[in-house]
């Protein structure tokens, strides 16, 4: 597959025009360096409505990618590390009592968010990773018999280290059957890797992008449809 054909491919449907896709996947790869097959794989998700598993050790830009993607689409981000005391209403929210109004108040958790970095999804227990199922599959989440609907677009962009397994549950078939695509990312070229540490050394390097799509553009250009 010849470089940028499959975003091609996604671009040709109605309202979709391939110009803004490669300004998109440029300004991406300005901050995410040396990896345009990467970029390109997540903006298929993404334009897919599908769900991303990126499995790769620590330390080769995933927060990055995931950062760069929401700041260049206007979409709202939250990041939650995923830990074995991890609970299930650290995820989703909780209804809390009010005194002065006798009344249970949710609060929402931070998966009431567009785009969610899951990182090390595998080191939750199953019921904390069982939680986010039903905001993947259908995009809403139930508490106290009360369904939320989750804003759309909603997608989990989750880590996971395929190295080091101690204190990890692995993923229920159920739930890697949520996942469009499962990335590897891999060390950058010792090429790129002089030009990765310039640009750390300079600071925050997804602070300054602007977003090159709006969000009603995003949902507009893929195949999301606002509930």
């Amino acid at each position: 597959m010849s470089e940028g054909s499959t975003l091609r491919s996604t671009t040709t449907g109605k309202g979709a025009p391939a110009v803004q896709i490669a300004q998109l996947k440029a300004q991406i790869e300005a901050v995410f360096l040396g990896k345009s097959e990467c970029v390109e794989l997540a903006l298929v998700g993404l334009l897919g409505r599908g769900h991303i598993l990126l499995e790769d050790v620590p330390g080769v830009g995933k927060t990055t990618l995931a950062r760069a993607l929401a700041a260049s689409t206007e979409l709202g981000f939250q990041r939650i590390q995923f830990t074995s005391d991890l609970l299930p209403s650290d995820l989703v929210g909780v209804s809390i009592y009010r005194e002065d109004t006798r009344t249970f108040e949710f609060k929402p958790g931070p998966v009431f968010t567009q785009l969610l970095l899951a990182d090390e999804i595998n080191r939750a227990t199953p019921r904390t990773q069982s939680a986010l199922l039903e905001a993947m599959n259908e995009g809403q989440v139930t508490v106290d018999d009360t369904t939320h609907s989750l804003e759309a677009p909603f997608v989990v962009l989750a880590t996971q280290n395929p190295l080091e397994f101690a204190g990890t549950y692995p993923l229920p078939e159920s739930q890697m059957d949520r996942f469009m695509l499962r990335i590897s990312i891999g060390y950058p070229e010792r090429s790129e890797e002089t030009n990765v540490i310039r640009r750390y050394n300079q600071g925050d390097v997804c602070e300054g992008l602007k977003p090159v799509l709006s969000r009603e553009e995003f949902i507009a250009k893929s195949r999301y449809r606002t509930r």
